[in-house]
């Protein structure tokens, strides 16, 4: 067998990923991440364990039918046969067979304890259960690769054992044998002399399955290709249980960017942070915004000193460019900011401000002091667009007036209209020179003023119906004031398309509210060019 063959990325995220704390994945959705996957341009997508549960044996009848996958295989994840049976009468191994998969992982024992207790069978069963499963499989015309759970541990624990079970795995037709970090505690120099060990020794194709619970599933990943191995598992975006799997982003961004290896179809790692945000929608779990390579702060400057240097070369804070990986690079305008800073953010959001050294100055200025009162400009570009626009062209853009609004909260009999509260807002103001007042009712305060304003601008604007507040965050600045301290609230506002961010700042925090939702609906009409 070649021991090197094409380098493989192999990506577990529907089974091994949706192991993660909180993260249900319907058939519909993994079908969907599959799709996704599959634009990245990994080899292997691993879609779950068929005959195990109803939802990955659907999964897998409906991926027959209905996944056009252009770039990956879809492999399917089962475990050897059971003591004391024959794989061709394993109702699992049956399972795997019928799936439609053209590549089988089977999940093998490499810890002599966990054979002897886990299993509860002999060490010499064990082996022939891998034997006899293997070869079964490939008998089948499948292609079988070998995950041997708990390796580092049972190498460590009884290293000839664990080698062996590699050895009879590689034998018996298996193309690769990964070596599982299943509970994580590894490190890069460890990873390394197993993996160095196992191939002198062994003579099999090696690949690599990192936990992250070190904190080094990447590094751990990395350490084990440089030792010789050409197959890594990974998920998207880290998934999995406990701290998660090795972030397969990171650890095809680090093997093209930085190591020169070609791992990927040409032009496909540009899809990456596309993707990887794709998928966070459909898991419902946030991007994290400080994830490597993909993440939205992955290249963003703040600190005035980082965007005075950027303005000569962006490269002088950047470890490489952005674009490489989908992302851009995000300049956040703070109280640290400097002219450079005020000048590369102008810049981004369309202004020219590098021939006017006072009008820089006095915007910096003032971004200090309403940043020094609690404003916060750096999560909320829209605000700041319309700040730069009342120092540009002497004001912002004015599409109505508000004369006054209020708020009313109250419980009414909760014997017949439920227990809870009900919030009525009345706002007047004039539009497009006709004053109007209207009601709005809500679950709260905040949603019955947003009701009130977008039903009283939608009647001189309507593109403001297409307007939906999608977040709200509320933060308590001088906590130490109790009940009195100045409040920040951000709103994030969308109209289908695109989302922007605004601030509010007050004592009272629908004041604050109040605030942060005039700058979203301002913001949302300048942008559809009312």
């Amino acid at each position: 067998m070649d021991l090197q063959g094409a380098f493989h990325v192999y990506d577990t995220t529907l089974r091994d990923g949706a192991q993660q704390e909180g993260l249900n994945l319907s058939v519909a959705d993994k079908l969907t991440i599959a799709r996704q996957l599959d634009g990245l341009g990994v080899g292997y997508i691993e879609g779950g364990w068929p005959g195990a549960n109803p939802k990955d044996t659907e999964f897998f009848r409906r991926a027959a039918a209905e996944l056009d996958l252009r770039h990956a295989r879809l492999a399917a994840f089962g475990a050897t046969r059971r003591a004391g049976l024959k794989a061709a009468d394993d109702p699992l191994v049956a399972a795997l067979r019928d799936s439609g998969a053209s590549v089988v992982t089977l999940v093998a024992k490499s810890h002599d304890r966990h054979v002897e207790l886990a299993l509860r069978t002999t060490l010499e069963e064990n082996l022939a259960m891998v034997r006899d499963t293997v070869s079964h499989l490939t008998a089948e015309g499948q292609t079988v690769f070998l995950d041997a759970e708990h390796f580092f541990d049972g190498y460590r624990a009884n290293r000839d054992y664990a080698l062996e079970v590699l050895r009879t795995a590689y034998d018996a037709g298996a193309e690769v044998v990964a070596l599982c970090d299943t509970n994580g505690g590894m490190l890069p120099g460890w990873v390394s002399d197993v993996v160095h060990d196992v191939r002198e020794t062994a003579q099999v194709r090696v690949g690599i399955h990192c936990h992250n619970d070190t904190g080094c599933a990447v590094a751990n990943t990395l350490a084990a290709v440089d030792a010789g191995a050409t197959h890594v598992q990974g998920t998207i975006n880290g998934y999995g249980e406990r701290t998660g799997n090795a972030d397969l982003v990171s650890v095809v961004a680090n093997l093209e960017l930085k190591l020169d290896r070609t791992v990927l179809p040409p032009g496909l790692l540009k899809e990456a942070t596309r993707i990887a945000h794709a998928v966070a929608e459909v898991t419902n779990f946030p991007p994290a915004s400080r994830q490597p390579y993909v993440g939205s702060s992955a290249f963003t400057h703040k600190a005035g000193l980082h965007a005075s240097a950027i303005k000569v070369d962006p490269d002088l804070y950047q470890h490489m460019d952005p674009a490489g990986v989908g992302n851009d690079m995000r300049l956040l305008v703070s109280d640290m900011a400097g002219r450079a800073s005020i000048e590369l953010k102008g810049r981004e959001l369309g202004f020219d401000l590098s021939g006017d050294r006072d009008l820089v100055t006095r915007i910096t200025d003032r971004v200090k002091v309403l940043e020094s009162r609690g404003h916060t400009f750096e999560a909320a570009d829209a605000s700041f667009e319309l700040l730069l626009l009342e120092e540009v062209e002497g004001a912002r853009p004015t599409y109505f007036e508000v004369e006054s609004w209020r708020v009313i909260t109250e419980t009414l009999d909760r014997r017949t209209v439920g227990e809870e509260a009900v919030s009525e807002a009345t706002v007047k103001l004039k539009a497009d020179g006709v004053r109007y007042v209207v009601t709005g009712e809500g679950n709260g305060p905040v949603n019955a003023l947003d009701h009130a304003l977008r039903l009283a601008i939608e009647r001189a604007y309507p593109a403001v119906s297409k307007f939906e507040l999608i977040d709200y965050k509320v933060r308590i600045l001088d906590q130490g004031h109790g009940t009195d301290a100045i409040t920040r609230v951000l709103i994030e506002t969308t109209d289908g398309e695109s989302s922007w961010v605004t601030v509010g700042v007050g004592a009272n925090v629908i004041e604050a509210s109040w605030g942060a939702l005039v700058d979203g609906m301002t913001f949302g009409l300048r942008r559809h060019g009312v």
